[in-house]
């Protein structure tokens, strides 16, 4: 998703800073578990989807692609969505973290990071 992860400790999580100020943290399942002192098995996260906006259509099949090749699960191939106007799929992770790839007309992300909704 274009992101350099920021620090990687193998099989136990990895960082990437995503915005100024916020880092996004993504544990190896079994250590989610013992940093909840929890001795149960995560089945993956439920209820949560994180969402990847892209630029373009392309830019979704082309970022579905890549998570895929990466060992990623491909859930919603790239399609029209059911309201929005927006264009995704969805994609889980090897934990089970579900990532939405999407191209909204309707919004974009100023070069600072800025979400503004409606025409550039």
């Amino acid at each position: 998703m274009g992101w350099a992860a920021l620090h990687d400790e193998p099989g136990e999580i990895l960082f990437f800073q995503v915005a100024p100020g916020l880092v996004l943290g993504l544990f190896d399942a079994t250590k989610f578990d013992q940093d909840l002192l929890r001795d149960q098995q995560t089945g993956g996260a439920s209820g949560i989807t994180l969402s990847h906006n892209v630029a373009d259509r392309a830019s979704v099949i082309e970022t579905i692609d890549e998570l895929v090749r990466a060992g990623g699960t491909l859930l919603k191939p790239a399609q029209e969505g059911a309201f929005g106007g927006v264009f995704h799929g969805h994609v889980a992770d090897p934990n089970g973290v579900v990532w939405e790839i999407a191209h909204n007309p309707g919004w974009h992300v100023d070069p600072d990071g800025t979400v503004r909704f409606g025409p550039q």
